[in-house]
C-alpha cells in the first residue's frame, strides 16, 4: 500500500497536467502575434499587441472607431463640454456591465487613474494624465510622502499602521487636488488645467480604462518598509480577472496562446463577431509564417522575416494585373480589401497573402544635440548647421530602394502625412548634397589641406563621427551603414557605425553616450504633439538632449489656443521650423508594418494610418464558391493602387 500511495500521486498529477495542456476546441478567429501580453493590467500594457488586446478586454469612457479612427461612445453613452473648455462631463450607460454582471461605476474610472497617476505604479504613460487638473501634482505629493517616509525609516522601523497612514494622506491629497469628481455611479467629471483638444483621444487610450475595483484591491497590499502599495498580479488571471470590453480571457498560456471568449455582459455583444479568439504566441517569424500558410491562422500580425519585400513584390505584381478593376472600385469608394476579395486567385509569381500599411509611426536617427558629448569632447553636433548638413547629405529614396525596400514613404518631419484630419502637410529638408556642404562649411569645416577629411580653422579634423544603432534588426545596421558611406562621400567625414543589443544601446542612448543613433516613434494619440512633444526640454523621451527656449514657447503658445484649425497650423509651423532648421532629429520614413491575411476569407483590417485594429469586428467572410489559394490583401502600392 505504500508503494501504490507515490504511484497514485504521480497518475493524479499525469492526468492533471494532460488535462491542463488539452488542445483547445477551434476558434472563430485565429490571430498570431510575435510576442505574449506581459499583463492584462491596463494601466500597465504599454507595448503594440498589449494594446490591441487591452481594447476589446476593456472599454474606455470613448472609442476609437477602427476605419477612421473617429471618437465614439464607450462607457459614455454621452458627454458634455464646459465653455472654457476645460471641464468634461461623461454619463456612464446604464448597461454598462463588468464580466461578472456588475455595473461599471463612475468610481472605477477614479480608481483607475489614481492608479495610473502613482509613482508606486509603474505605469509607463503617467504623464498623459498630468493635463487633469492637479493630477502632477498628486504625483509629486506621493513621490515626497514617499521620500520622507524613507528618511524617517532610517530612525527607526516604520510600521504597517505608518504606511496606513501615509495611504491616507495621499487619498485625502487627491479627493483635495485631483480635477476628477463622481457625483453618482453613472457621472464622471474631469477638470483640466487648460483646454485640451485631443482629450477625447487620451481617454479612449487603454491605460484610462476602468478595473473592477474590488477584484484589484484583493490583491493589493502595503508595505510597511517604504510605504509603497504592492500590487500583486493574481487578478490578472483567468478565471479571476473581471474585464468590461467584448471579450474575457478564459485560457491563458503564456508564451504560447490566450483564448478570449464573447463577455455575456458586454453591452454591445450583438455587435461583436467572433465569439472566440485564440491569441497565439511565436516568436520565430519563419514559424509564424510557416504557420499561416498552413492554415493556421486568420492573422499574422507581423511579418518579420527580411524576404517580405521580395513577397510584397509578388503581391504588387497581382494587383498590377487587375489595375483597371481596383481603380474603378476606389473611384466608387469602395474598400479596396472588398474589391481584392473578388478577384481571382493569384498567378504564378504573385500573391495576396500579405498587405503593407503605412503606419502611425516614423523611423529616425537622432542627433546628439547637447554642448558636449560623453567624456567632456565639445560635439560638433550642437551646430545646427552641422545637423542640417548631415540631413541634407542622406539620399532617403535610395536608403528605401536599395536598404530597407518596402516602399516606404520618404519623411522629411516627422508626423506622418495624412495621419491626422485636419493637419498641414510640412515639409522639411531634402536631398541636397551642394547645399549640404555649404551648411558645413558655414559651420567652420572644409577639407583645408586636400586629405579627404574636412577640418576646422585650426586645423582639426571633423571628429570620427559615432553612429550608434541596436542589433535587434538588420535594417538598423543596413541604414547606418548606408549613411555611413553617404557621409563620407558627401561631407568628406570619417564614421564609424557601433551596433549594440537592445539594453545596452538604451543605456547609452538615454547617457548621450552617441553622436547619432538609431530611434524611431510610433504615435500614442491622434495629434502631432505625439511627435513634437519629444523635442521639448526636459522630456523623458527626449534622448537627444535637444533643448531651445523658442520651441517650448511655440508648444506652450499653440496649447493655449482654443481654435482647433488655427492651433493645427500653429503646430504646423512649429514642425517646419523644427526640420527646416533645428533638425534634432533624421526623419527617414514613414513606417511600413506588413501583415499576413486573406482579404477573400477575414474582413474588417482597417487600413488608416493608426492602425487600431478592433479584434471584435474581425470575422471570417463566407467560403468562395472558387477555389483559394493561401493568399492576402493589402492597400496597394504608393504608384496608385490600394
Amino acid at each position: 500500500m505504500r508503494l501504490l500511495a507515490p504511484i497514485a500521486l504521480l497518475v493524479i498529477a499525469l492526468v492533471a497536467a494532460i488535462s491542463l495542456d488539452r488542445p483547445l476546441p477551434p476558434a472563430d478567429l485565429v490571430i498570431i502575434e510575435r510576442s505574449d501580453c506581459y499583463t492584462l493590467d491596463p494601466q500597465r500594457m504599454s507595448y503594440q499587441h498589449e494594446l490591441r488586446r487591452a481594447r476589446v478586454l476593456y472599454e474606455t469612457l470613448v472609442n476609437l472607431r477602427a476605419s477612421d479612427c473617429a471618437i465614439v461612445p464607450g462607457v459614455a453613452e454621452r458627454w458634455s463640454v464646459s465653455d472654457d473648455g476645460r471641464t468634461y462631463t461623461f454619463r456612464l450607460r446604464d448597461n454598462a456591465r463588468w464580466s461578472n454582471g456588475e455595473r461599471v461605476r463612475s468610481a472605477d474610472f477614479a480608481y483607475a487613474w489614481q492608479r495610473a497617476m502613482l509613482p508606486d505604479s509603474a505605469c509607463d504613460y503617467s504623464q498623459l494624465f498630468w493635463s487633469i487638473e492637479g493630477a502632477e501634482k498628486f504625483f509629486q505629493t506621493r513621490a515626497a510622502l514617499l521620500a520622507n517616509h524613507a528618511v524617517k525609516a532610517k530612525e527607526r522601523a516604520p510600521t504597517l499602521q505608518d504606511a496606513e497612514q501615509l495611504w491616507a494622506e495621499t487619498q485625502q491629497a487627491f479627493r483635495d487636488q485631483v480635477g476628477i469628481e463622481t457625483p453618482d455611479d453613472r457621472t464622471f467629471v474631469v477638470r483640466l488645467t487648460k483646454p485640451l483638444a485631443y482629450f477625447l483621444d487620451l481617454c479612449a487610450f487603454p491605460c484610462f480604462a476602468p478595473v473592477h475595483t474590488q477584484t484589484v484591491e484583493e490583491c493589493v497590499s502595503l508595505e510597511p518598509e517604504t510605504g509603497r502599495l504592492l500590487q500583486r498580479h493574481e487578478w490578472t488571471k483567468p478565471g479571476r480577472i473581471v474585464t468590461n470590453g467584448a471579450y474575457v480571457p478564459t485560457v491563458w498560456r503564456y508564451k504560447r496562446d490566450m483564448r478570449l471568449e464573447r463577455n455575456p455582459y458586454y453591452w454591445n455583444r450583438d455587435a461583436v463577431i467572433a465569439q472566440t479568439i485564440d491569441c497565439r504566441t511565436i516568436e520565430n517569424p519563419n514559424t509564424g509564417v510557416l504557420s499561416f500558410l498552413s492554415g493556421g491562422a486568420d492573422w499574422l500580425t507581423d511579418l518579420g522575416p527580411e524576404y517580405k519585400t521580395e513577397m510584397l513584390a509578388e503581391r504588387r505584381a497581382y494587383l498590377e494585373r487587375f489595375r483597371g478593376e481596383i481603380e474603378a472600385g476606389l473611384a466608387l469608394g469602395r474598400d479596396a480589401d472588398d474589391i481584392v476579395a473578388e478577384l481571382p486567385p493569384p498567378a504564378a509569381g504573385e500573391r495576396r497573402d500579405l498587405r503593407g500599411f503605412d503606419a502611425f509611426g516614423t523611423d529616425f536617427f537622432s542627433f546628439n544635440c547637447r554642448p558636449t558629448l560623453a567624456g567632456g569632447r565639445v560635439n560638433p553636433f550642437h551646430d545646427a548647421r552641422v545637423r542640417r548638413a548631415f540631413a541634407l547629405a542622406v539620399d532617403k529614396q535610395q536608403l528605401i530602394d536599395r536598404v530597407t525596400r518596402l516602399n516606404e514613404r520618404v519623411a522629411s518631419t516627422l508626423v506622418p502625412p495624412g495621419s491626422i484630419p485636419g493637419y498641414p502637410d510640412v515639409r522639411g529638408l531634402g536631398f541636397d548634397p551642394t547645399r549640404a556642404r555649404e551648411e558645413l562649411q558655414s559651420a567652420g569645416y572644409e577639407d583645408r589641406d586636400g586629405d579627404g577629411i574636412v577640418e576646422n580653422a585650426q586645423g582639426e579634423r571633423f571628429p570620427t563621427v559615432d553612429i550608434l544603432y541596436s542589433t535587434a534588426s538588420p535594417r538598423y545596421q543596413n541604414l547606418a551603414l548606408a549613411m555611413r558611406d553617404m557621409w563620407r562621400r558627401e561631407l568628406k567625414v570619417d564614421a564609424e557605425c557601433r551596433g549594440k543589443d537592445s539594453k545596452l544601446y538604451k543605456e547609452d542612448l538615454k547617457k548621450g553616450n552617441f553622436m547619432i543613433a538609431r530611434g524611431g516613434w510610433y504615435g500614442d494619440y491622434g495629434d502631432p504633439t505625439t511627435w513634437l512633444d519629444l523635442q521639448k526640454t526636459g522630456n523623458g523621451n527626449n534622448d537627444r538632449g535637444y533643448s531651445n527656449p523658442r520651441l517650448d514657447e511655440m508648444l506652450e503658445a499653440a496649447s493655449n489656443e482654443v481654435d482647433p484649425a488655427k492651433r493645427l497650423a500653429m503646430l504646423a509651423d512649429c514642425e517646419q521650423w523644427l526640420f527646416t532648421e533645428e533638425m534634432p532629429v533624421l526623419p527617414l520614413c514613414t513606417y511600413v508594418t506588413v501583415y499576413m491575411y486573406d482579404a477573400s476569407k477575414l474582413k474588417g483590417i482597417s487600413g488608416h494610418p493608426r492602425l487600431e485594429q478592433d479584434l471584435s469586428t474581425l470575422g471570417r467572410r463566407a467560403p468562395s464558391t472558387e477555389t483559394q489559394e493561401h493568399d492576402a490583401s493589402e492597400t496597394l502600392p504608393k504608384a496608385g493602387l490600394p
